[in-house]
């Protein structure tokens, strides 16, 4: 007798689940030891604003590490372990000097290496400038960002600049911070988790709840579904998204956004906008710095300029310690009521547990990029990844690096669904490919001409690239 019994769906199985695994370790610890926390740590890492320092030391804890930062009265920037190599004493309420700060407790005076300059407690201080050291990080400040580098000082490296930086002329770059209360990995990997744009921020908000709440949570142009697809880059030290969408008039906007490891990434322009203009560069670098397993920071720029923001809709007055300007629900600011009725990626993030629990996930074709990610991740922690040598190569010459994030709206007739979604993932593909093979120009102006140059090539053959496409379907 043939078995013609359905299978029958799970229900009610909360009891069966009920025992929980823990934590990718590997990949969302970073203590001191830790190897994530020690590839961190070979990277300059962003620690606070510009704006933080004061008169008084700000006290900020960074990759499980309990420092303290200041500007002394000469204007060098230090970053030190928070108690005082004497008594324990939290220099956060040390008295900052024209070179360096004082315990508040005795006293003693240290430089910003952390060299004991002055021990006014003891009658002859000598032995205890040879024998004493305040833990101390190389800092220096960047476009308003407090960098400093926690790793071993032998492996201390360039700091990237990236042609984002400067370019366009007009670019005026605006540092932000905002701060999760969840592990840092589920927030960085959330950039490669695009889909959610055209669900999370398309007006997914409670019956009721006021049109102009909707908005705020909301990005104008990211609701239709786009067409993805996801790439290594940097022989394995990074990775990017390409997200294609049809637009009206025969248009397709190709949105690229770029991972470098171990915890930077840049993204193109954060305006409706994005969707009408040729081609832009980025519009926010972001850095997710660990503050502890369980916390952590962005720390980035907003890019504005007259390629990415056009209609000059940005607000630089929005942007500054926990807060943005380009949409509600990027930092823990609104009520719990709020929150509900209106999600942002503050919620969808940090509810996640402090830590998530990659081992109870049910993925689906949509979470390729993070997988992809998080695979690559683990390969740079164990050594895996070749050096990129073009990063080498331009850091180490203190020339800008190119990159990958932008978007680009090029022209294209739409043909039959499925024939199209093929052109639209081709044309993503191609648009990636123009932007890798401008690496080797010599200036940010030369790549972006060049890239421009190429779109327009494209823009002159889409009639027989589609051609082609339908008959390779």
């Amino acid at each position: 007798m043939t078995n013609t019994a359905k299978a029958q769906p799970l229900r009610f199985t909360g009891y069966q689940q009920r025992n929980k695994p823990g934590p990718d370790l590997e990949l969302t610890s970073t203590e001191p030891g830790t190897p994530m926390g020690e590839y961190m740590r070979r990277y300059w890492q962003p620690v606070c604003l510009s704006e933080e320092l004061k008169d008084v030391p700000k006290a900020i804890r960074i990759m499980s590490e309990d420092l303290v930062v200041f500007r002394d009265k000469s204007g060098d920037i230090g970053v030190m372990h928070r108690h005082c190599s004497h008594r324990g004493a939290s220099l956060e309420y040390g008295i900052i000097a024209e070179h360096g700060i004082r315990c508040c407790y005795h006293g003693w005076h240290y430089g910003i290496d952390g060299r004991l300059l002055d021990a006014p407690c003891e009658a002859d201080p000598t032995r205890l400038k040879e024998t004493v050291c305040q833990g101390a990080y190389p800092a220096f400040e960047r476009y308003g960002l407090v960098f400093a580098y926690m790793g071993p000082p032998e492996s201390q490296p360039p700091f990237p600049e990236f042609d984002s930086y400067g370019f366009p002329a007009d670019t005026k770059l605006v540092p932000f911070s905002n701060i999760y209360p969840c592990n840092w990995l589920q927030v960085y990997e959330n950039i490669m988790d695009h889909m959610h744009t055209a669900v999370l921020h398309n007006k997914m908000v409670v019956d009721g709840v006021d049109a102009a709440v909707a908005d705020g949570v909301s990005l104008e142009g990211f609701g239709d579904m786009p067409v993805m697809q996801w790439e290594p880059t940097r022989t394995g030290n990074g990775c990017v998204f390409v997200a294609g969408r049809r637009l009206p008039d025969d248009k397709v906007w190709v949105r690229i956004t770029e991972m470098v490891f171990p915890n930077y990434l840049q993204i193109g322009s954060l305006l409706p906008t994005a969707a009408r203009e040729r081609h832009g560069t980025s519009g926010c670098t972001r850095w997710n710095v660990p503050v502890d397993d369980e916390h952590m920071i962005i720390f980035g720029y907003r890019h504005f300029n007259s390629t990415v923001d056009p209609d000059g809709l940005g607000v630089e007055a929005d942007c500054g310690v926990d807060k943005i300007d380009f949409l509600e629900g990027q930092t823990g600011n609104r009520s719990y009521e709020e929150g509900q009725r209106a999600p942002g990626d503050w919620e969808a993030l940090v509810s996640q547990r402090p830590i998530a629990i990659h081992a109870l996930e049910h993925p689906g074709s949509s979470d390729v990029g993070v997988y992809l990610c998080r695979k690559l991740l683990r390969e740079a922690v164990r050594g895996k990844a070749s050096p990129d040598p073009l990063y080498e190569r331009l850091t180490a010459e203190g020339r800008s690096l190119p990159l990958y994030a932008q978007d680009s709206v090029l022209h294209a007739a739409e043909l039959p669904r499925a024939e199209d979604r093929k052109l639209v993932l081709s044309l993503g593909k191609r648009v990636l490919d123009i932007m890798r093979s401008a690496d080797d120009l010599p200036t940010p102006a030369q790549r972006d001409a060049f890239v421009r140059e190429q779109l327009d090539r494209i823009d002159g053959g889409l009639q027989a690239l589609g051609q082609a496409e339908t008959q390779a379907g």
